[in-house]
């Protein structure tokens, strides 16, 4: 009886998940799915659950349900605290595991810069979780504006900060946008209309979208202007106290909400040697995606940097795409014996970003030519129905979608907070 090889693939998103589909059912392997949390969410939708556009089942769904036809796969809950290579073993918030081939597929956090203010008091954008809390804080500061007399008081409630002007800060900025011409009037009657909604959206880059073309840039900026965002560009966020956006250029925005996209980093663990991190703190890795001074730790998407892709010296873009391919890639090496095993190449898909109703910018493969407008618009819908994990998801996301084309409007703003402590 042959002896199946153990892997432990740590983090469950568009690179974990993807691996392990594809090794799913293989007689030659064993496989243990680690995650911190039990269930895969589609972070580019993120900021629509924040937002109250989408309830967060429709971009969600729990591992045991997606890994439950996979015989060879099982599920543990558990976070990664620390890797003994030596040993092939990890050691997680709630035990140990053996392993003889781990893939890290981690993703990244998010990045203050060093900013322990920042860090404190700002409302990030990077799990479900935190989009639950940006959408509790948000609906809650429109209902304290209600009752405060006095008008720069409320301001500060009403006055939104987006740091970060790449497709999520955006995306957000958008549909804060419409959400203020189009919801927040009706809802909030107690609230003068020339009140609702100032947006600024900061970034230090020249332009928005500037990982873009010129023309996604200009149509974004141009869009963004008339909804009444104030694009504030080549600026910082130097500091935030709760009350005050501090920025670069010496002014200062009064605001309570600050909307933290500005940044990612890779997360870092213990066990691997210093040099084992590259820019962003992502590990190196060879063509193979196997991490620098290992022999069986494999590195996949946002939390790899590969340097030997000559088409992207700097590592590839930290977005779906490369992840999901280099997944594909490790999955069918790991499938073939060693010398079969193909180097990766990225290929480069094209970008997406949405400003509004029908409104997104599209960037095809290498920026050889860009489009705008509402059938963009149609094709970045479809692209997010299709990268979401299960039917049921993407049934709901068309739904919620069509309701809000046809109503502008939508029902998912509830403030739920839980009450008491899981024990």
């Amino acid at each position: 009886m042959d002896v199946r090889e153990k892997i432990i693939v740590i983090g469950g998103g568009f690179a974990g998940l993807e691996l392990i589909k594809r090794l799913g059912n293989s007689k030659k392997y064993d496989i243990i799915l680690v995650d911190s949390n039990n269930y895969n969410f589609f972070a580019p939708l993120i900021y629509q659950v924040s937002s109250g556009f989408m309830e967060p089942s429709a971009i969600s769904y729990p591992f045991r349900k997606i890994l439950r036809n996979l015989k060879n796969v099982r599920f543990r809950l558990g976070s990664l605290e620390q890797i003994v290579p030596e040993e092939n073993k990890i050691i997680l918030s709630n035990g140990q595991l053996k392993y003889d081939i781990l893939v890290m597929a981690t993703g990244t956090e998010t990045n203050y810069f060093g900013n322990k203010n920042i860090e404190e008091k700002c409302l990030p954008m990077k799990t479900i979780s935190d989009a639950l809390s940006l959408r509790n804080t948000i609906l809650t500061r429109l209902d304290l504006a209600t009752r405060i007399e006095d008008a720069e008081e409320r301001k500060k409630y009403l006055t939104f900060v987006i740091a970060g002007a790449g497709p999520t800060g955006v995306e957000l900025s958008g549909i804060i946008a419409e959400l203020s011409a189009s919801v927040i009037i009706k809802d909030y009657p107690e609230l003068k209309e020339e009140e609702l909604g100032k947006i600024f959206l900061v970034d230090g880059q020249k332009s928005v979208l500037s990982s873009m073309s010129v023309h996604a840039q200009k149509y974004a900026s141009k869009k963004l202007s008339k909804y009444g965002v104030n694009l504030m560009m080549e600026t910082f966020v130097e500091d935030f106290d709760g009350e005050h956006v501090q920025l670069s250029n010496g002014n200062r925005i009064n605001s309570k909400n600050l909307i933290w996209t500005a940044g990612v980093v890779a997360k870092v663990f213990k066990g691997f040697p210093q040099n084992s991190f590259g820019s962003g703190k992502r590990l190196k890795t060879n063509q193979f995606n196997l991490v620098h001074l290992s022999q069986n730790i494999y590195a996949l998407g946002d939390c790899a940097i590969m340097n030997s892709d000559k088409n992207y010296p700097e590592g590839h873009p930290q977005v779906a795409q490369p992840a999901i391919q280099q997944a594909k890639n490790l999955a069918h090496n790991l499938l073939k014996s060693q010398g079969e095993w193909k180097p990766f190449v990225y290929g480069d898909k094209g970008s997406l970003a949405i400003i509004g109703r029908n409104k997104a910018v599209l960037d095809f493969p290498n920026q050889k030519y860009s489009m705008s407008g509402f059938i963009s618009w149609l094709i970045w819908i479809f692209v997010h129905i299709m990268g979401l994990v299960n039917f049921n998801n993407k049934l709901r996301a068309l739904y919620d979608w069509l309701g809000y084309y046809i109503h502008k409007d939508q029902s998912f703003r509830m403030i739920i907070k839980p009450n008491t402590e899981i024990k």
